[in-house]
């Protein structure tokens, strides 16, 4: 299942060095500093995945400032990373309480609620985020939009989400091999293989984007692509639902 886009590198952009550090003990200058210096090192140690090491300053930046957006929306990702759903959902409506109308905490506390399966909820986070004309992830969040329509069955909505992201940020992924699902589904093959083709140029390849570049291929008779995306589909995915549809189809 494709996951929902969050932006947890945006989080340190908001950020500036103020201060340097110690270990993980930022030398003071004055509580804003010292907050944002803590958010910087808890926001490190996310992004390598050491969520463990990354409580400890982030707590300690919201006992400094318990109202930091920065800070709760960075634990609630720490949370969420680690499978604590009850208190990612308590910082992520910390972060919002802070800081309503930003489109960054919107989406990525709606791609914790798709994840959740909350799609109406979901739905209405990412509605909000979309209307910040000025986010600079704002592709990513109408992306997340066609995800949620997806799973809702809207596939028109979805369709018109993919191809607004795509508007904004012509090499995103995700868009374009979901929008050449949505017109392999629809039998548009023209379309939907050159939606293919444009992703693979930009993404490597799942087992469900590898069983539909073998299916758009064989509708081309493009037999030696067709083969390339099989072999790579029974090698690196071989126990997958995709590469059993494979053989079933060989077989026929």
């Amino acid at each position: 299942m494709i996951k929902p886009i969050v932006t947890v590198w945006m989080l340190s952009l908001v950020l500036t060095g103020c201060m340097t550090t110690t270990g993980d003990k930022p030398r003071k200058t004055d509580p804003n500093a010292a907050r944002d210096s803590y958010i910087q090192l808890g926001i490190g140690y996310l992004q390598e995945g050491e969520t463990e090491r990354a409580k400890a300053p982030l707590s300690e930046a919201l006992r400094i400032d318990p109202r930091s957006s920065a800070a709760h929306m960075a634990l609630a990702l720490v949370f969420q990373q680690e499978g604590e759903d009850v208190s990612a959902e308590k910082h992520f409506r910390a972060a919002l309480a802070s800081e309503p109308d930003s489109a960054r905490i919107l989406n990525n506390y709606g791609a914790f609620l798709l994840e959740q399966e909350r799609y109406e909820e979901a739905l209405r986070h990412f509605e909000k985020a979309a209307l910040d004309t000025l986010y600079r992830e704002r592709s990513r969040v109408f992306e997340n939009l066609g995800l949620t329509h997806m799973r809702m069955g809207n596939m028109d909505e979805a369709k018109a989400s993919f191809e607004r992201a795509l508007r904004l940020n012509s090499r995103q992924p995700l868009a374009l091999l979901e929008l050449a699902k949505i017109e392999f589904e629809a039998q548009n093959y023209v379309p939907a293989w050159e939606y293919y083709r444009r992703f693979t140029q930009l993404s490597g390849q799942t087992a469900s984007s590898l069983w539909l570049g073998v299916q758009l291929a064989r509708r081309f008779e493009d037999h030696s692509r067709a083969a390339s995306y099989a072999l790579q589909l029974r090698r690196l995915y071989p126990v997958s639902p995709e590469a059993k549809a494979l053989k079933a189809s060989e077989s026929s």
